[in-house]
């Protein structure tokens, strides 16, 4: 949009149109609940872990790679991590059924010294943040690769379960034994490990399935079946099997897949022959109907009428359930397709217009990396706020009870929020807290600009009211079970709030100056201000200087409000970013 138009949109805000101009300047209204999902692949140590553990000081070096991994996610506020578990027949825990991948330590079956997953696990729900174990099922390894696998192998304890397709070996999902053995997989990770869900990739038969050597299984299990069909009745009793084991162990783990992202070809949209079921038989749709699934994470890597028309299909035939697109930002990089961000912008705006619960980005790295600003337009636009992630309405339906006797303690530069814990029927006081902040009494918790904190586990919020731009504030707390139930919430009441000075104080200014590079304010004693988008949602709150740059914002209309003692705002002007 040219400069020109700019100041018109400005001047219609001035009029009192915000309307319009906050479809120009933010995306669509972030929701209350989404499920902002990063794949973290360890295979080759693609995005984790860079170094191998070997010794004490490798070892911390790799763990630390992993927090500052999660520290940056946590900055643009993403709440799921789909850690790679099961890698190709190998696992980065100390498994008693297979070996020990070699991403870890650099050498397959060595133990690196410590559980990488338990690690893994912890370290997110610190920080508020899931944890689904991914696992790659029915590959297993290279050929090139099977000697080194050694006893715990797949081949070596059950061969007639795997087939060798081109140069890699597979499970076989017309054998029997296959979907007990994935199960017996799901079953020693849900049992040892706090997972919240488990994340099936790859559950289908390989590229070129027409070539899979399974012609003698199917003549043994078969039954006179057509081959097409009976293909996906072994993919779906291994998903059935899995889901099983998975909820009799503990029903609030999330059961999920990554299908094929074109699920079939559509009435005026072909999927050119790839499609999950007819090129590798998965039927995950039925899946979702049938209640084997909770959710789906369809791996979405196209763009344009390869793109839409099939996001579209996937929610409309969801079964009410989450269906999370996976988006392919790898080719955002000049080494692969070297797509123009705006293509995951349309993806990411379409997604939200069309209340698809959510979105998953393949993979960590390129997102890290902020390749084509991908990083800073999340952080900046996209996810002003933090999102509690979509109930798991087939896991559990009963809210834990309200946290009790809630407190609050405030002085300029220090506040606290407690409250005593809450209780879940299924599983006790094993329950996460949601804090919310309004200036407006009682806090309206459906609102999603309101919310502050998710997943915490302490039972107090500590900040410095001045620093976050929350004295004043009136709070709220909530609980929420594993499967994402959201109880009734305790209402505090700040006795320290003030109300808001609305009157415009402009300092003889309307339109502040602004380069496009760095905006300049005047003279004043407040020691924080404000940049405010055209909903009236704070983008930034930093401490007061007469200069600050401002080519981390997008193209559009902004307002300036100082923060001062007491809760008092006032309003210093606004700016256009050219």
């Amino acid at each position: 949009m040219k400069l020109k138009s700019l100041f018109c949109l400005f001047w219609v805000f001035l009029c009192g149109i915000p309307a319009l101009a906050a479809d120009y300047v933010g995306p669509v209204e972030a929701p209350k609940r989404e499920s902002r999902a990063v794949w973290l692949t360890t295979l080759s140590g693609l995005d984790w872990p860079k170094t191998k553990a070997t010794d004490e000081a490798s070892r911390r070096k790799q763990q630390q790679e992993l927090y500052d991994i999660l520290d940056s996610l946590k900055k643009i506020r993403i709440n799921t991590v789909l850690l790679q578990t099961r890698v190709r027949g190998t696992m980065i825990y100390p498994s008693a059924i297979e070996p020990w991948d070699g991403c870890m330590s650099g050498t397959v079956g060595r133990d690196p010294g410590y559980d990488p997953l338990a690690f893994a696990i912890e370290a997110c729900h610190e920080r508020g943040m899931e944890l689904h174990a991914w696992m790659v099922t029915i590959p297993c390894f290279k050929t090139s690769a099977a000697k080194a696998m050694g006893s715990k192998s797949v081949l070596k304890k059950h061969p007639s379960l795997c087939k060798k397709h081109n140069d890699t070996w597979y499970l076989d999902p017309g054998m029997p034994g296959t979907a007990d053995y994935l199960s017996s997989l799901c079953e020693e990770i849900v049992r040892n490990y706090d997972v919240d869900g488990i994340h099936f990739d790859y559950i289908r038969y390989p590229e070129n399935a027409r070539n899979f050597p399974d012609q003698a299984t199917y003549r043994k299990y078969g039954k006179g079946k057509d081959k097409a069909i009976w293909r996906r009745d072994n993919i779906t009793r291994c998903v059935e099997r899995m889901y099983r084991t998975i909820k009799n162990l503990k029903p609030w783990v999330k059961v999920s897949s990554s299908p094929i992202g074109k699920y079939r070809d559509l009435t005026r949209f072909s999927s050119y022959g790839w499609n999950a079921y007819d090129a590798v038989y998965q039927d995950a749709q039925k899946w979702m109907k049938e209640g084997i699934h909770d959710m789906l994470f369809p791996m979405m890597y196209f763009q344009g009428n390869h793109f839409y028309p099939f996001a579209a299909d996937w929610k409309e035939d969801s079964g009410g359930k989450p269906v999370v697109p996976g988006l392919g930002i790898y080719f955002l990089s000049e080494r692969e397709k070297n797509w123009d961000l705006e293509v995951i912008e349309r993806e990411l705006q379409f997604i939200r217009k069309e209340q698809i619960p959510g979105q998953a980005y393949f993979r960590a790295d390129f997102l890290l990396d902020n390749v084509k600003g991908l990083y800073d337009y999340l952080k900046t636009f996209y996810y002003p706020y933090p999102a509690l992630t979509p109930v798991c309405n087939s896991c559990d339906s009963v809210a834990p009870s309200a946290p009790g006797n809630p407190q609050i303690s405030m002085s300029q530069y220090h506040a606290s929020v407690s409250w005593n814990r809450s209780y879940d029927a299924v599983n006790g006081h094993d329950v996460r807290y949601n804090i919310y902040a309004s200036r407006t009494f009682p806090v309206d918790v459906t609102q999603a600009h309101n919310l502050i904190r998710t997943a915490m586990r302490d039972t107090v919020f500590e900040f410095n009211p001045m620093f976050v731009g929350l004295y004043g504030y009136h709070f709220a707390i909530t609980a929420t079970d594993r499967s994402g139930n959201e109880s009734v919430a305790a209402i505090l009441r700040n006795p320290s709030a003030a109300p808001v000075c609305t009157t415009p104080q402009t300092h003889g200014k309307v339109i502040l100056d602004q380069d496009g590079m760095t905006l300049k304010l005047p003279e004043s004693e407040a020691e924080f201000f404000m940049i405010q988008d055209m909903q009236g949602r704070v983008l930034h709150t930093v401490p007061y200087q007469k200069q600050y740059r401002t080519d981390g914002l997008k193209k559009g209309v902004y307002q300036v409000r100082t923060l001062e003692k007491k809760g008092f705002s006032r309003t210093l002007g606004s700016f256009i970013k050219p």
